[in-house]
């Protein structure tokens, strides 16, 4: 989708051709006299355009207005969440019309915020999968103009949505693929592909690479499958080397039968999603290739299936993972805390400023919180306090739970080191219990998107979440760290800097 900017008063709004228009209507009256708003005027005197957030009125062919067709719709405070809604609703009452050039006009000034919740919002409402589709309906949406009173004041703020819609629409591709499009080798080849985007690498480690390295849980979850495992490691440099990298590691179970402790069989389709963490990694790397941020980033992906054959895992067995650690499995179906503890292990190397993990790990977290907000845990009150707020930025919302150690009582085992898993009380928290014993050498959070990263019913499909959260975090700490973003120099063209593949 094409996305543009403009200064836009109401008048010139009026004037923009497109197949619909839609006009962002603040609480608050205006004096203008153009067309436009001589129209919102009439209507909200009529009591056709309430100011709660979402309402609207469609009118077609409205004197002095270049669109044949034209949606009212109220943003209520202005807020980032009412313009939200208010997008969802207008774009989705004019699909109907299927159509191909979209005008978002905003009658009051937007903040940055409040834009790129807009320009996010529209493509949600509009996105469409078809990659498995023999005759796919396409998106009909082809351009939107996003007209505010001063574009130069938004720029910025603008360029970043854009890439975070790139990213995210990349996450909800290849979360929305089924297992059979979407195996370790094929995720690892969408990383490859990152590789030509600016200052972006990817290396990619194979079965023996991986057993080299010691990595025993990790090997023991993918030891049932056919298809061997991948691990990816991505590397955006958009700060002197010296400077320390955030890393982001995320589970990347392509598919989760649950292996010999086997899950249910109703909506175990949605097992496909069990890489929805890997799929945000990709998607934040694929958003850094446009916005350039000063800062290093690491991303490291765990990609395997999780199946039953003669050599599979079974419950009891002891893994050795690769800090030493041994693990009973206690239950095959909690086997994302066990790739995942490899890579945190892994990520020492990089000698991180952070590391967060992404990953649908854990039904519980569903139960403590559904589909609203991802839950968040951490050793560390700073890194939990700058997640908490890029999340409350973005819309992309998280909430931090309790890591008391008492929670980690039921994970003690006669026969390992530790169990990887404790009762059912708590088992958000005993999962992020399990994992923080990888974590002492570096700050840590642990993202909970297993509520969070699809929808199930008549929407089912992948939100994409937590790339808003994650993007934010990460321009925000490069801004911190006093270091101008490179968006304003750095051309957007992607160019080949260099993917490396050893899998064997």
């Amino acid at each position: 989708m094409d996305f543009q900017l403009k200064t836009l008063s109401a008048a010139q709004a009026a004037a923009e051709k497109a197949d619909v228009l839609i006009v962002l209507v603040a609480s608050g009256s205006s004096t203008s006299k153009d067309a436009l708003s001589a129209l919102i005027a009439e209507a909200r005197k009529a009591g056709d355009l309430p100011d709660k957030a979402g309402k609207l009125l469609a009118l077609y062919r409205q004197g002095g207005i270049a669109a044949p067709r034209v949606v009212l719709v109220s943003s209520g405070d202005g807020k980032p969440a009412s313009v939200r809604s208010a997008v969802a609703a207008a774009i989705g009452a004019a699909k109907a019309a299927n159509p191909k050039r979209v005008v978002v006009a905003a009658t009051q000034a937007l903040d940055a915020d409040a834009l790129g919740s807009a320009v996010i919002s529209v493509a949600d409402a509009s996105y469409v999968y078809g990659t498995t589709k023999s005759k796919a309906e396409p998106r009909t949406i082809k351009q939107v103009v996003f007209g505010v009173p001063d574009a130069g004041a938004l720029r910025r703020a603008f360029d970043q949505a854009a890439a975070t819609v790139a990213g995210i629409e990349l996450a909800k591709e290849w979360a929305n693929r089924p297992a059979n499009y979407c195996t370790p080798t094929l995720l690892a080849g969408a990383a490859e592909e990152l590789s030509k985007l600016p200052n972006v690498k990817c290396e990619v480690l194979g079965p023996k690479e991986v057993a080299k390295l010691g990595m025993g849980a990790f090997s023991a979850v993918a030891q049932g499958s056919a298809e061997p495992l991948r691990f990816i490691v991505l590397r955006y440099h958009g700060a002197p080397k010296d400077q320390a990298p955030t890393v982001l590691v995320g589970k990347g179970i392509t598919f989760d039968t649950g292996g010999v402790s086997l899950k249910p069989a109703a909506e175990m389709d949605e097992m496909k999603f069990d890489m929805s963490g890997a799929a945000s990694v990709l998607g934040v790397f694929r958003a850094l290739g446009d916005i350039q941020p000063a800062i290093n980033v690491i991303g490291l992906v765990p990609a395997c299936e999780n199946m039953n054959d003669g050599r599979a895992v079974k419950p009891g067995d002891v893994v050795t993972s690769m800090s030493g650690q041994t693990i009973e499995v206690l239950n095959t179906d909690a086997e994302g805390r066990l790739i995942l503890c490899d890579a945190l292990n892994y990520a020492k190397r990089f000698e991180p400023s952070a590391v967060i993990d992404i990953a649908t790990l854990t039904g519980a977290c569903v139960v403590a919180l559904g589909g609203v907000r991802s839950g968040l845990f951490s050793s560390d009150d700073a890194l939990a306090e700058a997640l908490a707020a890029a999340g409350e930025q973005s819309q992309d919302r998280c909430w931090r739970m309790p890591l008391d150690d008492d929670y980690a009582e039921g994970l003690k085992s006669n026969f390992a080191d530790v169990a990887n898993i404790a009762g059912r009380a708590g088992g958000a928290i005993t999962a992020a219990k399990f994992l923080q014993r990888f974590t002492s050498d570096f700050p840590w959070a642990h993202l909970d998107i297993a509520g969070t990263a699809w929808k199930s019913g008549a929407a089912k499909g992948a939100s994409g979440r937590p790339v808003g959260l994650l993007l934010n975090y990460l321009v925000t700490q490069s801004r911190k760290d006093g270091a101008r973003s490179k968006s304003d120099k750095a051309p957007k063209a992607a160019r080949k800097s260099g993917g490396k593949v050893r899998a064997k």
